[in-house]
């Protein structure tokens, strides 16, 4: 199995997270599609329910939209494989990112 992990990437655009769903482009690199997406605000106990409408293979790039009605660009993000793995990052300022990408080593 290989090891995952993810690497952001310069900003595409990104909706003010200002009484705006926050969308930014979510981009798999690896050998396993992402099956499950999860996103939590920085003040969050737990992940949530999964994002994704459908899984995003290797080499895609999907728009991917949190509408949770918050004013934060600030999340942490957890991905989750077909192959079983995961990976999380914390902090990440969407906002300013506009896009995510999942690499292998």
């Amino acid at each position: 199995m290989a090891s995952i992990f993810a690497a952001p990437i310069a900003a595409l655009s990104a909706n003010s997270a200002l009484a705006e769903d926050l969308v930014f482009m979510l981009r798999n690199t690896t050998s396993s599609p992402i099956v499950q997406f999860y996103v939590e605000s920085t003040n969050a106990s737990d992940w949530g329910e999964d994002i994704l409408n459908s899984s995003i293979e290797p080499g895609e790039t999907a728009e991917v939209t949190i509408a949770d009605g918050k004013t934060t660009c600030i999340y942490g993000i957890k991905g989750v494989f077909a192959d079983g793995s995961t990976t999380e990052e914390e902090n990440l300022n969407l906002c300013e990112l506009g896009s995510y990408t999942y690499t292998e080593k």
